[in-house]
């Protein structure tokens, strides 16, 4: 199943990224203040979103691989893959962040309560990862790091809300349910890439997934009648 999905996601993807980088690159026009240099909001805002849904799925699946009457492996299993995922993201958004603000704040970091809450998640990638692989016995390993993304799930309304919540130099959501203050073919580029990265990511879990099943399951009969 996660072959067949892998495959159209990855068309899917494709399509996206193109149609979104018509806009980025030549339909969108330069921010008034910062001009070209605003067209890292294509790859900073939606590698974000990313990172905040990969946290929530693997917190989610996490809930339930640890309730008896939920659980099942394949919900360890999307937690890891989603983990792994995330921590890309999370990464790329930190380096995209850091190369904007050095034309528009005149530094690549700062310890503002946004960027600070962002790099948190990054450690609670790193450290959910390093829990699921410390110990020998792979259950043991799996709670700790389900127990760890529970709680880390909290830290996302804190990312979201620092802006409102502290005085930041991270600006504000400029897309919110009530409406955008920005540029239409600003706004699309950006959904349309948000929404390619969306499906690349769940492509890229769903790889991971089979990729931890072959592996895990590469002394049983199935996986060896699946070799040349």
């Amino acid at each position: 199943m996660s072959a067949v999905r892998e495959r159209w996601f990855g068309l899917t993807v494709l399509t996206g990224l193109a149609v979104a980088a018509l806009f980025a690159l030549w339909l969108s026009p330069p921010d008034a203040q910062q001009g070209n240099v605003v067209r890292l909001l294509y790859l900073h805002v939606p590698t974000i979103w990313v990172a905040y849904l990969a946290f929530f799925v693997t917190g989610v699946a996490s809930v339930l691989w640890l309730v008896p009457r939920t659980r099942r492996t394949e919900w360890d299993l999307l937690a890891g893959a989603s983990a792994e995922v995330g921590v890309v993201f999370t990464g790329v958004t930190l380096v995209v962040g850091a190369i904007w603000g050095r034309p528009t704040w005149g530094t690549y970091w700062v310890w503002d309560a946004r960027i600070t809450s962002e790099l948190v998640l990054l450690f609670l990638y790193f450290g959910f990862i390093a829990l699921a692989n410390a110990f020998e016995d792979p259950r043991r390993g799996d709670r700790a790091a389900a127990l760890l993304a529970i709680i880390g799930v909290v830290n996302l309304p804190i990312i979201y809300f620092s802006v409102q919540w502290w005085n930041t130099l991270h600006q504000g959501s400029s897309v919110k349910l009530t409406g955008s203050s920005m540029h239409v073919a600003m706004l699309w580029g950006m959904l349309l890439m948000a929404l390619s990265f969306w499906m690349y990511s769940i492509g890229a879990a769903l790889t991971r997934v089979r990729a931890i099943i072959l592996e895990r399951e590469r002394r049983t009969q199935w996986v060896r009648a699946l070799a040349p």
